[in-house]
Order: structure tokens, then C-alpha cells, then sequence
């Protein structure tokens, strides 16, 4: 793979859910001039890069990961054109934008679904994956059947009007399942790639790809996947060779050997993200009761894997979890930030983590969102009408906003020095200012013992090497260091006290200093 997306080596990312982001013609839901109108707060907020969610046309029964039409903007957003011009806007900022790709599956209204479902063969017979008969369903899969005039179930990945695309199978025992090299999977393949050359070509940098390690069937470890992406690493390389990838697929060392440029550690599967943020005892927290030990395993081992690479995004949240407000409070909020803005890989900022953003609790589900809908209500700028997102009535916002009185807002926290706002930003330019913060410097785990805290790792590049030290902890703590301390390059809490190589950090304290 050509390394030549050198912007994402100090990448910050901000990811938008669009629709909650800013409306900018009052009727309830955010659009692409909204967020060109917020291009200058996110520049000054530090953050150079955006990951939008999807925004191409849908019926929007999984919030646009349902797509009808990959060539076209949802209207509901604006047109193709004014997704051209917040291209150029970022560009003119000297930002980079990603687009979310679906390549796993569609609506049941893209009009490929629609032809599959005729009995006679025609071309988008074999574009998703069928069974031969109604009364066979996919194994390990659920399926749509009974609606069209052809024999056959439909695998779906997700929801159930979510029909999956057909990229091949890594292992066939089944008549209707069809290898990798068979017509309709490199028919799909092929058409994926037309779809990344109109965006690629319309001004977007390249891509985050939702769910990239499902789309080969029956390949269990992978390989057939990593097959197909390097196949469209290849593609890349040739017409485009400056586009991003960055891949929802939890296994770096897959996706990377696959052709992606990063990957994300997701809130499932075998990265113990979980245990710093999201749990009953997180790390992040002033009680001081968790571990961050099996984390570190788990990285340690995806790190060699990866050849060291260090391209692992670990994001403050997403749309698919819990606000990370919800279990990390107060301080221990600027903490959890001075670990996401001092790790290796990019970091992703979730729209609203950056002012302690709120999970709304006891939303009704607003497409497709169920539990995750607390997750995605509209942004909160300032002390005006819906918080400044919408002109629109309250009642046809797209969902309900967090009313209570001391919610948080943008405004607010911009014009409080000590705000979490602020110490983001702090934290973005420090990391910004030293290469060894940035995405490829490398990390050696200092202290990350079984239950215990601080937790303490050496960032490096060239010849600067930097002690990071986080003790969320209500108690101070300690612990042995080879290293000695030169320069002190941030701090927030107390003071570190060094003597006879055993470093001492008060509670509450995250600390950043350059060593010899």
C-alpha cells in the first residue's frame, strides 16, 4: 500500500451526525450549509479532519446506514452540489472530509434490490445474496422472503430491510453460494468502486467504511475480505492515491494488511475499550476501581500485528454508543481526553463530547436508533431557540433535545477558560506541537499493572520521547520509572513529584513531559 494520505500522520477528526448537527433552513433537521456554517468552530476547536455519517439517499429506517441511492445526496441534506461545496469549503480551511460508506448492504428501495426481486435473470440477479428456495434460509443469517415474485430468501446483514450485497462467499456448501471470482460478486466489487470514483472525483478525501470486515461470507478469519480490500487498495493506488481509508472493523491487523489506512477499536468485540469508558467500573473514573491492563494486552498485540503502524483510532464515542458523559464525569472528562488526544492512530471526536454532551434517556426510537437514540440529539450551541440548532418549532425537531436547564452549550463552555472546551483544545495543540503525539509516533506501555493505577506510556519520534501520565483516581498513587523528567509540556490537576526514579502523581492528574 502507497502511504500518500500524509495529512492523516496529525489528523483530529470530528465526526457529524448530520441530521443533528445544525439546521440551517428551520425545519428541524441539520443539513451540509449547516455544517459549512460551522467549518470556522470546528477549525478553531482544533480538529482538521471530519467524518460525516451517512448522507446519501435513503428511506432512513437505520438513519441513512439504509441507502437507496449511492450517487445522491438525501435531499433532506441538500443537493450533490452543496456536498461539492462543503468539499471545497474544507479544502479552503485546509480540512480533510471523509464520507461513510455502506458497502454491505442497501435499502430495500435502491433500485438493484428492486431488480434482484424479478424471476427472470436480469443484471442485479446475482447483486445480493439469494437462496434458491423460500423455504431455505441463509445460515447464521436473517432474511427477507415472501415479497417478491422470486424463489428465494434474501440474507440481510442488520435490520430486516437491509438486503446484503454479494461480494462472494470464502467457502461454499451450498448450491446457491457463489465464490469471490464468480460474475455477480465482481459485479459488485466493480460497482463499489464506481461509487468511490464519482465521490472521490467530486472533492471528498476518502471514506470511513461501516462494517468492512463482513462483506466476504463464510470467511472466518478474514482472509477473503482482506482479499477484496486489498483488490480495491489496488484501484486506489492507481486513480486515487491521496484517498483515506478508514475501516469499522475492530481487527487492525486485518484491515490494515487489507489496505486501510486506520481502524477503528469498536464498543464490541475484542478490544476491551469497553473497560476504559463503558462500564460498570471504567478506568476513567474517580473511584478508581477499574482496569486498564487487558486494553493494553489487546493493543500491544493488534500493534505487532499491525507491524507497528500504530493506526488504531480509539474514538470518544460514536453514534451507535452511550454519550461518554454518561459513565465519565466532571474532570475525569479532561483526563479521558488527554488519553484519546495523546494515543497513536487519529483520534475521532464524537459532534458535542468536546462540551460533555449528554445521553438523552427515555427517547422512543427515531430511525432506527432505539437505544442509541439518546446519542443523537441535536447539538447545543448557545442560550437561543432549541440551542441555537434549529429555527424550526420544537416539536418537528428531529429528535428531542436534552431540555434540562443546565445543559451544556457551546457558548457557554467557550467563554469559560476552565471548561472541557478548553482543555480539548489545549490538549489538540499540544499534540499538534509534537510529532511524537501524533498518529505514527510510537508508544511503550511505562505502567498499566492489573488493577491498579496511574497508567503511564512513552510516545516517541526522531529524538523527542514523552511521559504520559493519567491517574483519574480520587487517591494519589505511584509507581517506578526508568526515566527522568525534563520538560514539563502539560498538566492538568497536580503537580508529578519525582524522587529516587518513583514518580508520585496526585489524584485527579494528567500530565504530559518530555524525559531523557
Amino acid at each position: 500500500m502507497k502511504n500518500n494520505a500524509a495529512w492523516l500522520d496529525n489528523a483530529v477528526f470530528y465526526e457529524i451526525y448530520p441530521q443533528s448537527f445544525n439546521d440551517s433552513n428551520g425545519d428541524g433537521i441539520g443539513d451540509f450549509n449547516g455544517i459549512i456554517e460551522k467549518l470556522d468552530y470546528i477549525k478553531e476547536l482544533g480538529c482538521n479532519a471530519l467524518w460525516i455519517n451517512p448522507c446519501f439517499e435513503s428511506p432512513f429506517g437505520d438513519a441513512g446506514y439504509d441507502v437507496s441511492d449511492y450517487y445522491s445526496a438525501a435531499p433532506r441534506y441538500g443537493t450533490n452540489e452543496d456536498l461539492k461545496r462543503l468539499f471545497a469549503e474544507c479544502h479552503k480551511r485546509d480540512m480533510h472530509i471523509l464520507l461513510d460508506l455502506v458497502p454491505g448492504h442497501t435499502s430495500v428501495e435502491h433500485k438493484w434490490f428492486k431488480e434482484s426481486m424479478k424471476a427472470e435473470r436480469n443484471e442485479f440477479t446475482d447483486r445480493y445474496v439469494w437462496t434458491d428456495s423460500i423455504w431455505e434460509e441463509p445460515q447464521g443469517m436473517g432474511c427477507i422472503r415472501g415479497i417478491s415474485e422470486r424463489d428465494g430468501s434474501c440474507a440481510v446483514n442488520f435490520f430486516s430491510h437491509q438486503p446484503a450485497l454479494n461480494y462472494g462467499f470464502y467457502k461454499c456448501d451450498r448450491p446457491w453460494q457463489q465464490p469471490m471470482d464468480a460474475e455477480g460478486p465482481r459485479a459488485t466489487l466493480e460497482a463499489l468502486k464506481d461509487i468511490m470514483r464519482f465521490w472521490l472525483n467530486m472533492g471528498c478525501d476518502g471514506f470511513r467504511v461501516d462494517m468492512a470486515g463482513s462483506l466476504v461470507k463464510h470467511d472466518e478469519d478474514g482472509k477473503g475480505t482482506i482479499m477484496l480490500w486489498q483488490n480495491v487498495r489496488e484501484f486506489l493506488d492507481r486513480e486515487f492515491p491521496e484517498a483515506a481509508m478508514v475501516s469499522e472493523w475492530g481487527e487492525p491487523d486485518k484491515s490494515l494488511q487489507g489496505g486501510f489506512h486506520m481502524d477503528f477499536l469498536l464498543h464490541f468485540g475484542p478490544s476491551h475499550y469497553n473497560d476504559l469508558f463503558r462500564c460498570e467500573e471504567p478506568f476513567f473514573c474517580e473511584r478508581g476501581k477499574g482496569d486498564v491492563s487487558e486494553f493494553v494486552t489487546k493493543y500491544l498485540e493488534n500493534y505487532e500485528k499491525s507491524e507497528r503502524k500504530g493506526l488504531i483510532c480509539i474514538p470518544s464515542g460514536n453514534h451507535d454508543m452511550g454519550r461518554l458523559s454518561q459513565t465519565v464525569h466532571g474532570d475525569t472528562l479532561k483526563i479521558a481526553f488527554a488519553f484519546l488526544l495523546s494515543m497513536p492512530g487519529a483520534p475521532f471526536i464524537y459532534y458535542g463530547d468536546e462540551i460533555g454532551m449528554r445521553y438523552v434517556e427515555g427517547l422512543a426510537s427515531v430511525e432506527g436508533g432505539y437505544g442509541r437514540t439518546g446519542s443523537r440529539t441535536p447539538m447545543q450551541w448557545d442560550d437561543t431557540t432549541n440551542a441555537g440548532f434549529s429555527a424550526a418549532p420544537r416539536e418537528k425537531l428531529y429528535i428531542r433535545q436534552d431540555d434540562t436547564p443546565d445543559r451544556p452549550t457551546v457558548k457557554a463552555q467557550m467563554n469559560d477558560e476552565s471548561s472541557l472546551w478548553h482543555e480539548i483544545n489545549r490538549l489538540i495543540k499540544i499534540r499538534q506541537s509534537h510529532k511524537a503525539l501524533q498518529s505514527k509516533g510510537e508508544i511503550k506501555f511505562v505502567y498499566a499493572e492489573k488493577n491498579a493505577y496511574p497508567f503511564a506510556y512513552l510516545r516517541s519520534a526522531d529524538d523527542e520521547k514523552i511521559l504520559v501520565v493519567l491517574n483519574p483516581a480520587d487517591r494519589e498513587t505511584s509507581f517506578d520509572c526508568g526515566y527522568t523528567l525534563t520538560e514539563k509540556l502539560y498538566s492538568f490537576g497536580g503537580e508529578l513529584t519525582s524522587e529516587n526514579g518513583r514518580i508520585t502523581v496526585p489524584p485527579c492528574t494528567a500530565a504530559f513531559y518530555k524525559v531523557k
